[in-house]
C-alpha cells in the first residue's frame, strides 16, 4: 500500500466557530480532521505532520520557503509516495505555485483545503482531503507538477486561481478549465501539463511590488517602490498589456535602475500581447524591455519573479518569462 504524507498547515479546513466571537478560528488538530476522512485507510497509509495552524492571510514568503524545504524532505524519502498539504484558500494559489517552482520531483504533491469551516453545514474539508489523497497515490498524477484539488476538480498550480470568495468550486483555471477530476475515487486527466523550470532557492527576498493599473494612474507608486529599494515590480496592466501614458516615465526609471518590470493583465481571461503601439501601449512597453507574463494573475507573477530573483544559481530573468503557457 502506498504511503502519503499529509501536512496540516492551517486554514478554514482546521477551523470551527468560536461561540464567544461568532467567527471561525483555528481549532482542529490534524488528527481530528483525519478522523472525519472515513475509510481512507483502505486506499493509502497516512503519515500526518502538523506544520502550522495559520490562517492563509498570515502566511509569508518566508513561510512558503520553509514549507517548500519541509515538503522536499518528505518527497526525498523512498517510503513516501506522495504529499498532501492543507492550506487556507486566500493565499493557497501563491503557496502552491511557490512549491511548484522550487521542488523538483516526479512524486505527486497536492494542495487542498476547505471553503467551509467544520461548524458549517456542508463542511467540505474531509471530501477535499480524501480526493487529494486519491490523487497523491495515482500513477497518472506523477510528473505533473504541484496540483490543487477542490470539489473533485484538479488544477495545475501554475495556472489555477481563486475565482470565488465562497463557492465550493472556488478555484478555476482561466481560458482552460481543470486538467482533471476525481470521480468515484479514481483520477482522470483531460490533458497534459508542460514541465517547467525549477529554481533552487536557499534564502528569499520578497521585495517585489504588485501594482494594479487603473484609469489615469501616475508613476507615483512605481517611484515609491524604486526609492524603497524594491528588486522587482509586477504591473497588472489594462487589457492586452497597456498602461496610462503617465506611468511610462516610472517604468523607464525602474528599467534604468535594473529593476525588472513584469506586465500581466488585470483581466481574468485572455493574455497580454504587444498589440498596441501608442504611448503606454504593449508594443512600446515590450520595446522598452518589460517582461510579459502571458496569462498569469499578478499575485502569481509576483511569486515567480520573487523566486527567480532569489535563485541560488545565476539565471536570465528574461528566459523565465518566455513560453509561459503551462497547458498542452
Amino acid at each position: 500500500m502506498k504511503k502519503v504524507a499529509v501536512v496540516f498547515n492551517g486554514g478554514t479546513i482546521s477551523m470551527k466557530v468560536d461561540e464567544r466571537i461568532k467567527a471561525a478560528v483555528p481549532s482542529l488538530t490534524g488528527e481530528e480532521i483525519m478522523s472525519m476522512v472515513t475509510g481512507i485507510e483502505e486506499f493509502a497509509e497516512i503519515e500526518s505532520h502538523s506544520f502550522s495552524s495559520k490562517p492563509s492571510p498570515h502566511i509569508t514568503i518566508q513561510n512558503m520557503l520553509e514549507l517548500s524545504k519541509f515538503i522536499k524532505s518528505l518527497v526525498d524519502r523512498e517510503d513516501i509516495d506522495g504529499v498532501v498539504l492543507t492550506h487556507g484558500t486566500d493565499t493557497l494559489e501563491e503557496t502552491a505555485y511557490f512549491l511548484d517552482l522550487t521542488i523538483d520531483t516526479e512524486k505527486v504533491i497536492v494542495v487542498t483545503g476547505a471553503m467551509r469551516s467544520s461548524s458549517e453545514l456542508g463542511y467540505d474539508g474531509p471530501f477535499n482531503l480524501a480526493t487529494s489523497i486519491c490523487t497523491a497515490i495515482s500513477e497518472e498524477a506523477k510528473g505533473r507538477g504541484v496540483l490543487v484539488c477542490f470539489n473533485g476538480e484538479l488544477s495545475s498550480a501554475a495556472d489555477v486561481t481563486k475565482a470565488n470568495s465562497m463557492a465550493l468550486n472556488a478555484f478555476k483555471t482561466p481560458n482552460f478549465g481543470p486538467i482533471g477530476i476525481v470521480d468515484n475515487n479514481k483520477v482522470l486527466f483531460y490533458r497534459k501539463t508542460k514541465k517547467h523550470k525549477v529554481y533552487y532557492v536557499e534564502s528569499i527576498n520578497d521585495e517585489v511590488a504588485l501594482i494594479k493599473c487603473v484609469v489615469g494612474m501616475s508613476s507615483d507608486y512605481i517611484n515609491y517602490f524604486i526609492d524603497k529599494g524594491y528588486k522587482g515590480i509586477v504591473i497588472e496592466a489594462l487589457g492586452r498589456g497597456n498602461v496610462p501614458p503617465s506611468m511610462v516615465a516610472g517604468i523607464k526609471r525602474a528599467l534604468n535602475n535594473n529593476i525588472p518590470v513584469v506586465i500581466v493583465s488585470r483581466c481574468f481571461e485572455g493574455r497580454v500581447y504587444e498589440s498596441y503601439g501608442y504611448e503606454g501601449g504593449g508594443k512600446m512597453l515590450k520595446d522598452l524591455g518589460v517582461f510579459f507574463e502571458e496569462s498569469m494573475p499578478g499575485q502569481k507573477a509576483r511569486i515567480k519573479l520573487i523566486v527567480a530573483l532569489s535563485s541560488s544559481k545565476r539565471i536570465d530573468i528574461r528566459e523565465s518569462f518566455k513560453n509561459n503557457t503551462n497547458i498542452m
